[in-house]
């Protein structure tokens, strides 16, 4: 009996995340309110409280549902003993890219964080939350990057925590950009490309020597080499003129 009770509480409790979903995207956070929302599900404005304190506490439990995942894949990409850490490090970015292109939870719940949210007064806790996690996937990337240095898959010169702000900056552009029009590009479909791109401009940066600058004839630089410059442009303007 104990343990119906607490399917069925959990089961209320993903019923009221599934509605948060759908209302906050249809109406934005900021003009909907937990009665929007109890209404929207069929229960009581208490029985919203029961599970949740607030509508902060119920927008970070609807968040967590599609993040959790993504944030073990950070987890497993800053592991040291990987032996391809660019691979865990590119597994990381893709999941986030692909689960947002074919994952229709994960669409709705994103888009209502980048686009239907304003993070003031009660959502502060919010923006307080994704602000912890991004310093977490931050910190997974520039580990997976210091390990790619380490065993030589990346060249020293590589800064790993500008190239995971980049990186980070990338995916986070990128799923925002899609989620306002999908026409855009086709995200599941591009995402391997985007990644390996930028995967490749780090893995030769630093590599090319600084190319020499081109040495200059003698007296090049004085007025009397410069004047038939000067003067085969204004010849050039006559001609011009007179067509």
């Amino acid at each position: 009996m104990a343990r119906r009770t607490k399917e069925e509480a959990l089961a209320t409790r993903n019923r009221i995340l599934d509605i948060a979903e759908r209302v906050f995207s249809e109406r934005g956070v900021a003009r909907t309110s937990l009665d929007d929302i109890a209404q929207a599900a069929g229960f009581t404005r208490g029985a919203i409280y029961w599970h949740f304190q607030n509508k902060a506490d119920l927008f970070s439990a609807m968040l967590a549902r599609v993040t959790l995942p993504l944030e073990d894949a950070v987890a497993r990409m800053a592991d040291d003993d990987r032996t391809d850490p660019l691979a865990s490090v590119k597994h990381c970015l893709l999941t986030a890219l692909l689960k947002t292109a074919t994952d229709p939870q994960c669409q709705r719940v994103f888009e209502v964080v980048c686009h239907k949210c304003e993070y003031v007064d009660e959502m502060t806790v919010v923006r307080d939350r994704y602000v912890e996690m991004r310093g977490r996937c931050l910190d997974g990337i520039e580990r997976g990057l210091r390990n790619a240095v380490r065993r030589g898959a990346l060249l020293p010169t590589v800064n790993p925590r500008l190239a995971a702000v980049g990186l980070h900056a990338l995916v986070d552009g990128l799923i925002s950009n899609w989620l306002i029009d999908p026409r855009y590009f086709a995200l599941a479909r591009d995402a391997e490309r985007l990644v390996d791109l930028h995967l490749a401009g780090l893995r030769q940066s630093g590599s090319a020597r600084k190319a020499a600058p081109p040495r200059r004839a003698p007296g090049a630089g004085t007025r009397a080499a410069r004047r038939p410059a000067r003067l085969s442009a204004r010849a050039a303007a006559t001609r011009r003129s007179i067509r």
